[in-house]
């Protein structure tokens, strides 16, 4: 065990209580998975997985110090961040009507991955859950720190799969049912995009 299980146990239940309080990620997931079905859903959570991944190899690396060095850095993060869910926001709003004769088409398996990538790559809460967080759970003493974090990060990210893939496969389902109804899936859309643009517009009005 590359970690004290002290600490490991206390990981685990901040952890599990953090991802069922509903996020600006696991809000995400679940406009995605209600507008482009269970397979969005669980793409999006893996989006957003590979940028956990991304911001704790960061966090070992020591590279977060930037963010409290040079402030600037972490703002222009967060308002790219919130550019991107606006401007997704948006789109989906704009794209409402869209094969209104046909059933919409659901956004492609890459788009969906990247989409959830790129918005919590450039979530500032993210890498303040990493410099804040992580920390207080890895003990230098036991040597190998990179390890820990590792360890950490992996089980962080199979918690993302189990909590917010299942909010995605279920908001997917329900979903796909009510994209069957031309005026169900024009609301839906409208919905979702404004979901976007509420989580965007909170990112940004952030300190």
């Amino acid at each position: 065990m590359p970690i004290d299980q002290h600490l490991l146990a206390a990981f685990l239940l901040t952890s599990v209580i953090a991802m069922l309080v509903p996020g600006p990620d696991m809000l995400f997931i679940l406009g995605c998975g209600m507008r482009g079905g269970p397979r969005a859903g669980l793409l999006a959570t893996a989006g957003v997985a590979t940028s956990e991944a991304v911001h704790v190899a960061v966090a070992a690396a020591g590279l977060t110090a930037l963010f409290a060095a040079v402030p600037i850095a972490f703002t222009t993060v967060r308002l790219a961040g919130a550019a991107y869910l606006v401007v997704l926001g948006v789109q989906t709003i704009r794209h409402r009507n869209d094969q209104d004769d046909a059933p919409a088409a659901p956004p492609s398996n890459r788009r969906a991955y990247l989409n959830g990538l790129v918005t919590n790559l450039l979530n500032p809460k993210m890498v303040t859950f990493t410099i804040a967080f992580l920390p207080q759970f890895i003990d230098p003493g036991m040597g190998r720190v990179w390890l820990q974090f590792a360890f950490l990060g992996a089980i962080l990210i199979a918690l993302e799969f189990l909590v917010d893939g299942t909010v995605g496969v279920l908001a997917g389902r329900i979903g796909a049912w009510l994209r069957r109804r031309r005026t169900a899936r024009r609301r839906l859309d409208v919905a979702t995009g404004s979901l976007f643009i509420g989580l965007g517009l909170r990112l940004a009005a952030k300190p």
